[in-house]
């Protein structure tokens, strides 16, 4: 099941007390006083691990408490501090407090930590508050109490290239055909309700991640059928294609209503670069790609998933663009190193 928004609650933990204790041993006069510090509550961290893929796990267990700290004792003995709660979430997990919405981080890459609750500080012991003229002081501190927060987790997948189109346009087909992934495939619309992610291999040990989201309809962007759910997913894909089958009634509409859904919901989104693949070629038993207007697009292509036509044209495409892209990002730090 994917899940992708939960709300939980979290609790760091308590600071430990100080402690207020006198020196007692035998053949030491005045001793003193000896009280320790509490110690530390553990902190409750969010960290991003690979291997999820989803928030279910948040589902059946919404409330987290780190550990308090432990008091201090004589002999200026320090508290135990608590032990730290790890949230693991996928990577590309956004992060808000729930009850005011503001934004706390978000983990990007496997290992990516973020402080979302602070355990509160041991409170000191007596010996701390020893002085020239106050030496045998019986004052001690409580220690603070930790954060309480609600929290919001937003899961938006993380891939190369977005597959955008409308209902039955073979998105999940061509992911089933290209890479490893198994999403549910049938002939009606909507078969997609969740975001599938999956690996494409290519020869040289290259390989680059697709994501196949779920069917955008007209209205998308202000809540129309599943399109504003998924469309956050695909706002960190690094490229757009576009899926228009090759027995659509008008492709220059379904092309422009797309773009506008694309648009509407993201300027950002919009700016990304992007091709158009038609899909379902073995519907006319010959190799055509329709002309029609994409201002802007790297590529056009036509593909068959079904009858593997197509297919290494438009992957080496796919790869190419990918790589300029990569060359362009690397660039300005390249230029920076050569500064004086």
């Amino acid at each position: 099941m994917f899940v992708d928004r939960v709300l939980v609650k979290v609790e760091a933990g308590t600071g430990g007390s100080g402690q207020t204790s006198f020196r007692r041993e035998k053949y030491v006069p005045m001793g003193g006083p000896d009280g320790g510090d509490g110690g530390r509550g553990g902190d409750v961290i969010v960290r991003a691990d690979r291997n999820l893929t989803t928030l279910l796990d948040y589902t059946y267990r919404d409330a987290w408490k780190a550990e308090r700290g432990q008091h201090g004792e004589g002999s200026n003995r320090t508290g135990r501090s608590g032990e730290d709660v790890i949230l693991p979430v996928p990577p590309g997990t956004v992060v808000r407090d729930a009850d005011g919405g503001q934004l706390i981080g978000e983990v990007m890459e496997h290992g990516d930590t973020l402080l979302v609750a602070k355990g509160g500080r041991g409170g000191k012991g007596n010996a701390f508050f020893v002085t020239a003229t106050h030496q045998s002081p019986r004052e001690w501190q409580p220690g603070e109490e930790g954060q309480v927060r609600r929290l919001e987790f937003e899961l938006k997948l993380i891939a190369d290239v977005g597959l955008v189109g409308q209902p039955n346009a073979g998105k999940s087909t061509l992911l089933s055909v290209i890479s490893a992934a198994r999403p549910k495939i049938a002939d009606y619309p909507f078969t997609t309700l969740s975001p599938n992610l999956g690996v494409v291999p290519l020869s040289d040990h290259r390989s680059f991640v697709v994501a196949d989201i779920p069917g955008i309809i007209e209205g998308a962007h202000e809540g129309k059928g599943l399109g504003l759910q998924f469309l956050r997913h695909i706002e960190r894909t690094r490229l757009l294609a576009f899926l228009i089958p090759i027995d659509a009634m008008d492709w220059q509409a379904e092309f422009d209503q797309l773009r506008h859904e694309i648009a509407a919901y993201s300027e950002e989104l919009a700016n990304k670069p992007f091709c158009v693949v038609f899909s379902k070629l073995d519907l006319l038993g010959e190799h055509y790609i329709p002309e029609i207007e994409v201002e802007g697009a790297f590529g056009r292509y036509a593909i068959s998933a079904a009858g593997r036509l197509g297919l290494d044209t438009m992957l080496d495409g796919w790869w190419r663009q990918l790589l300029a892209m990569r060359a362009a990002a690397l660039k300005p730090e390249q230029d920076a190193q050569l500064l004086p």
